[in-house]
């Protein structure tokens, strides 16, 4: 019998894919939780074959989880609506074993556990395309500017945080809304955002 663990904060969809999972003869799922801090907690405890999480939970996200978890024997699986490359990359630096999409067939879903647990990686394919098309292209400091905008600092207090003059960062901020094809710090978090390139 494969033991899973489901992580999911909407509770309809975690009631939902409770559901499908004990469905098949060779599941069970032995725990639920609501955001990521639970399910690290309930792998350490329970000690499943399979975490199946997703990715924005409040508090600790799944992607945080799975790096908490990569050394642990349970499989990770993660299961987002989102197929964003950064966040894909991030996904396999933290060594998950599957990232499915959960616009993919329930069906898929048990054959992919399965797979998983008989030692396979599954990654939906689209991401696979994707992440070996579209990289993140700032530099690393370009990219600690620009997190650091996003966390709302001025353009002096990012001067003052990295050491540099406020012309040097005002150079790189030009160069990243040039990079990102944007028109305003604003847009360019919103950009960086939405394809997942932040740590």
């Amino acid at each position: 019998m494969i033991r899973i663990v489901i992580a999911e904060d909407q509770k309809l969809l975690l009631g939902a894919l409770a559901a499908l999972i004990e469905l098949e003869e060779d599941m069970e799922v032995v725990g639920r939780a609501s955001n990521g801090e639970e399910a690290v907690k309930l792998v350490q405890q329970l000690e499943p074959d399979v975490c199946v999480m997703d990715i924005e939970m409040p508090g600790m996200s799944g992607l945080e989880a799975a790096e908490q978890l990569k050394n642990h024997r349970c499989k990770v699986i993660i299961l987002t609506t989102f197929a964003r490359s950064g966040y894909f990359e991030r996904a396999v630096k933290a060594g998950v074993d599957g990232y499915l999409l959960k616009d993919s067939p329930s069906e898929q879903l048990a054959e992919s556990i399965r797979l998983i647990v008989s030692g396979r990686r599954i990654y939906a394919p689209e991401l696979i395309d994707r992440a070996y098309s579209e990289e993140n292209p700032l530099t690393e400091r370009e990219s600690e500017v620009l997190e650091l905008m996003a966390e709302g600092k001025d353009t002096k207090e990012i001067a003052s945080e990295l050491y540099l003059t406020t012309g040097t960062v005002r150079n790189y901020i030009s160069v990243i809304l040039d990079k990102l094809d944007v028109s305003n710090r604003i847009e360019a978090i919103k950009r960086f955002r939405e394809k997942g390139w932040f740590k």
